[in-house]
């Protein structure tokens, strides 16, 4: 999507959206990132639901283009952790991110490239509270292939910090995903990737589903995913989700 979370079960991409061409390709939960933001004067409201055997999460998220080139992001998570006897109710707030737009992605011409910056808070209760402060950085490439975008290439590097009780503080993280157009505005999505920028430590895994635009300011995404590697792989989950983009501030 907005904390950086050392449980094993908060795993969760970041939303970018370009009133000047299609809609946007990339939002939560995909984790690995595309090289667009929100759109100059626009706003835009991410929520998503999901759920593994440790719990359930449920994810605000609001951007705002104050320019072309860069979105400013605000958001928390609330859920409910599984325990032998009952269910505890756990948020973590907030996460603070910018992300800087250096060239956007057109079809067949030179990859888009970004950069996302963030900060994360240890405050909250429960599981989902942040073990200490943190920070994360990562690059962003995207390549496209055809001229409604028909086919996406994303790629990320980065790194987090924490400063809590993880062995490591610096934590690389990477990603490689793909978006492919298929019927109207259907889209199957698919991706690989080693550390959530949001989640330090949570180990390779791999994530499929689709994501559907009804018009350029509503689209819904489902997803499913499972950890691969790691010292402790992620557990199966799924994921729900929509984002809503308004116009308020034109």
């Amino acid at each position: 999507m907005f904390f950086v979370f050392s449980l094993p079960f908060n795993v969760f991409a970041q939303t970018s959206f370009n009133r000047s061409a299609q809609p946007t390709q990339h939002v939560r939960p995909f984790i690995t990132d595309d090289a667009r933001v929100v759109g100059n004067r626009l706003s835009q409201i991410e929520s998503w639901y999901r759920q593994d055997k440790f719990g359930i999460e449920q994810w605000v998220l609001a951007a705002y283009g104050p320019t072309r080139w860069l979105e400013l992001t605000l958001g928390g998570i609330f859920g409910a952790e599984r325990l032998p006897t009952a269910n505890e109710f756990t948020f973590g707030v907030p996460l603070v991110q910018a992300k800087f737009l250096f060239k956007d992605y057109l079809p067949y011409e030179l990859p888009g490239v970004g950069l996302v910056i963030g900060s994360f808070l240890p405050s909250g209760s429960g599981a989902l509270k942040p073990e200490g402060y943190g920070a994360f950085t990562f690059l962003t490439i995207t390549q496209c292939f055809g001229k409604l975008n028909d086919v996406l290439l994303h790629f990320n590097l980065g790194t987090n910090y924490l400063d809590g009780s993880l062995a490591e503080k610096w934590l690389l993280t990477w990603g490689f995903g793909t978006q492919l157009r298929t019927l109207g505005g259907f889209h199957l999505v698919a991706e690989v990737f080693s550390g959530d920028p949001y989640v330090p430590g949570s180990g390779i895994s791999y994530q499929v589903g689709f994501r559907h635009f009804f018009s350029d300011d509503v689209q819904i995404d489902g997803t499913f995913g499972k950890g691969i590697g790691g010292d402790n792989p992620l557990p199966i989950w799924f994921s729900f989700g929509i984002r809503l983009v308004f116009h308020t501030f034109e």
